[in-house]
């Protein structure tokens, strides 16, 4: 029976890349692979899922064993499976661009450029290239990658998206909608490539020309402190700390509560590599708004209204047409869930056995 192990930087619970390795796990055995996780953290309930990578040893058994590494940051992981004698295999979850951190967060921007080396060393030896989207490919095969396959992440959206409302959080959102207002929302971590002081310049703008009583959620923890701290203080320079939240991590609940009292998503992200929170917006029903950067196109498709340009009176024009107009809040909301039909897991499970078929060779 041939192996196909993971090697991954971090397993953790409650993170979009965390249970497409567990998914990867699953769709390999199903296959007939063996399959273990070996991880440099785990995390919490995850920490009895994977080994640590230091413990592998190699296969004892006589047969064929590959190792299939996620690169999403600078790792020690990469370095051992670079030293390894097993044919490779490279899952690229992206990496961003390190200036988009320099002046934030030196360290982090560091970590992000060991990462981009890695990957790049990793490329003489991989056997092929994985990535969540086209875009990511596009990466792979400028490093050069000579071989890719785009596999979407494995995600079960109903039962990922499936956590009931918090009543608490629920009963708070629905308040404040009562005394009228549109409700912005934004799920990510607070980052410069995301760009959520974009996003509040634009609420600003709608505020003022559209709807007075508007609301922005940001929901998400935070990749930056020195940022979340001007962010904060850009929002109180406006004027609008009773408007905007921030709400640092939620739970589940919460998050679910948040898509379900919002009138619109919006996205300013300059660099995403996929982004899951378009799918989720999808699945609860909210129309998008999004600035056309990075892989947001290839995950939206015709799911959102789609804006070549981020100046904060195009987005909230676009906004307001979004909230105001009925027949075309329908339109995007029907298409978001015809969009949710292209990442079926099952579709996504095919592609990646497809693709690991193609190099590796049938299970036994």
């Amino acid at each position: 029976m041939t192996a196909v192990h993971q090697f991954v930087p971090t397993l953790a619970p409650r993170d979009a890349v965390g249970g497409h390795y567990l998914a990867v796990q699953e769709t390999l055995r199903g296959a007939g692979y063996r399959s273990d996780i070996y991880s440099y953290e785990a995390k919490d309930e995850y920490k009895r899922l994977a080994r640590s990578f230091t413990s592998f040893t190699g296969d004892g058994r006589g047969e064929p064993t590959w190792l299939l590494y996620h690169s999403s940051v600078g790792s020690p992981v990469a370095d051992f499976v670079a030293a390894r004698d097993e044919p490779l295999i490279v899952d690229y979850h992206n990496i961003t661009p390190a200036p988009f951190f320099s002046r934030w967060e030196p360290a982090v921007a560091g970590a992000l450029m060991k990462g981009r080396r890695q990957l790049a060393a990793l490329e003489t030896r991989a056997q092929l290239g994985i990535a969540d989207s086209a875009f990511n490919a596009q990466e792979l095969t400028d490093i050069g990658f000579e071989r890719t396959s785009v596999v979407p992440i494995l995600i079960d959206v109903v039962k990922a998206f499936a956590a009931p409302p918090d009543p608490a959080t629920l009963g708070r959102l629905a308040d404040a909608r009562a005394r009228g207002g549109a409700d912005w929302l934004f799920v990510g971590r607070l980052a410069p490539n995301k760009a959520q002081h974009d996003i509040v310049k634009a609420f600003a703008a709608y505020r003022r020309l559209y709807d007075e009583r508007a609301r922005l959620h940001l929901v998400g923890g935070s990749s930056s402190h020195r940022y979340e701290t001007a962010l904060c203080d850009f929002v109180d320079a406006l004027g609008l700390g009773d408007a905007v939240e921030i709400t640092g991590p939620v739970s589940a609940g919460a998050l679910t509560a948040h898509y379900e009292t919002a009138d619109v998503y919006v996205i300013a992200s300059d660099h995403e590599g996929f982004c899951v929170p378009l799918l989720e917006a999808m699945h609860h029903r909210v129309p998008i708004v999004a600035y056309s950067a990075a892989a947001v196109p290839e995950t939206l498709g015709d799911a959102g209204l789609l804006l070549d340009a981020k100046d904060a009176y195009t987005i909230a024009t676009a906004v307001h047409r979004v909230v105001t107009d009925p027949d075309l809040r329908l339109q995007l909301v029907g298409a978001g869930v015809e969009r949710l039909r292209e990442f079926d897991i099952a579709k996504s499970r095919r592609k990646l056995l497809d693709a690991i078929d193609g190099v590796v060779g049938p299970a036994s």
